[in-house]
């Protein structure tokens, strides 16, 4: 899984318990996708281990994780 150095360095250190299995399950199987206006690509999936949404968001190529987090506002 290729990430940006944001991601790495920050979103990794403060949400230590997002698992690279969940996140590869969002990029392969979104149940809405949105592009941001600065190119960027949100996904969001439930995970049901926690039965939560978690949005992942990666750069304009579609495979560079950038951000990931469960986002409670979610409504699909």
């Amino acid at each position: 899984m290729k990430t940006t150095s944001y991601f790495v360095r920050s979103v990794r250190v403060r949400r230590s318990y997002l698992k690279d299995e969940w996140i590869e399950y969002v990029l392969k199987n979104p149940v809405r996708t949105e592009t941001q206006p600065n190119g960027r690509i949100r996904r969001w999936a439930l995970i049901a281990e926690v039965n939560k949404y978690l949005r992942v968001v990666t750069e304009p190529d579609g495979e560079t994780v950038h951000n990931a987090f469960l986002d409670r506002r979610f409504k699909p």
